[in-house]
């Protein structure tokens, strides 16, 4: 019997005749381009590792000015020929997409293209994007963006915020895989529906509502695109295994779980030995020593007692 399963979305093939064509791939190469040229006058200091998994309620919509900022500062890479002279970036909070490269002598004029810009703290509790991608396809034009750009502090608990490898993927491609994977890969056969707004076209004006909403959905998830399969598996995957003070991310979120999973010293303490055994016995000696120095090192500097050896 044959499947009903329809096959995945794919993304567009762009036109060469278009010169957003070229554009969109210079503006692509600046996105990736962003840990080379990202600056920031933000200094966070005296921070609790119990409050490190708020920073990206604090600073997400900061470091997202920022980018935008660098963006324009750097548009030799993204128009090297001076063919857009009259455009730039700017940022719409109330819009979708939240930045969009706009004629800055003609305001009324249509953008030539968009990106839906979110910054993820690389040391979230969650080890994933968390934010909610809803947008309709119907709201996104073929050169448009989802642009998410990791970030964390350059000292791990201080320091001004450092950006990572971004991920950037089409829009468009993202809102269809997002419904193909809420209709047919979740593992249910039950509410699978999706409601999507009537006349909807790319660069709405503000508040236009734009968002697909699914018929049922008790837990919220829709629009979780880091759960849908195949989307931004292996970025994630890469930015978890970023080395930041010469341990990997995913580690860190380890190590600081222990401090805000736990509601007494003892329970700390405890949790704290388990961590430290779990990767002293990893297959990978001269990486689990590093990685015990750290744990050490950084438990030390928070307080606690001197951890016992592990055999």
């Amino acid at each position: 019997m044959a499947s009903s399963i329809p096959p995945a979305p794919v993304p567009a093939e762009l036109p060469e005749s278009d010169r957003r064509t070229k554009l969109l791939t210079y503006v692509r190469e600046a996105i990736r381009a962003l840990p080379f040229y990202f600056a920031s006058k933000t200094v966070i200091e005296g921070l609790d590792a119990s409050d490190l998994f708020s920073l990206n309620a604090v600073l997400g919509g900061t470091i997202e000015v920022q980018t935008v900022n660098t963006l324009n500062r750097i548009r030799n890479v993204w128009d090297p020929d001076d063919e857009w002279a009259d455009y730039g970036f700017e940022r719409f909070s109330q819009t979708f997409p939240d930045v969009r490269l706009v004629n800055r002598r003609d305001v009324a004029a249509t953008p030539v293209l968009g990106m839906e810009l979110k910054g993820w703290y690389l040391l979230s509790k969650e080890k994933a994007p968390s934010y909610r991608y809803t947008a309709t396809r119907d709201a996104c034009s073929e050169y448009d963006l989802l642009v998410v750009v990791p970030w964390h502090l350059a000292y791990v608990l201080s320091g001004t915020p450092v950006v990572r490898d971004p991920y950037v993927e089409q829009a468009r491609y993202a809102a269809e895989m997002r419904n193909y994977y809420w209709r047919y890969q979740r593992g249910t056969a039950t509410g699978t529906g999706i409601i999507s707004p009537p006349n909807v076209h790319p660069y709405p004006s503000p508040k236009t509502h734009t968002s697909d909403k699914p018929e049922k959905d008790s837990g919220g998830n829709f629009g979780r695109v880091a759960r849908v399969h195949g989307l931004m598996d292996d970025f994630i995957a890469s930015a978890l295994d970023t080395p930041i003070s010469g341990i990997e991310a995913r580690h860190w979120i380890d190590f600081f779980r222990v401090f805000t999973d736990a509601s007494d010293p003892e329970q700390v303490e405890a949790n704290m030995r388990r961590l430290l055994t779990r990767e002293a016995t990893t297959g990978d000696t001269a990486r689990a020593e590093i990685i015990v120095q750290h744990i050490r090192a950084a438990h030390s500097a928070l307080g606690g007692e001197p951890l016992p050896e592990v055999e």
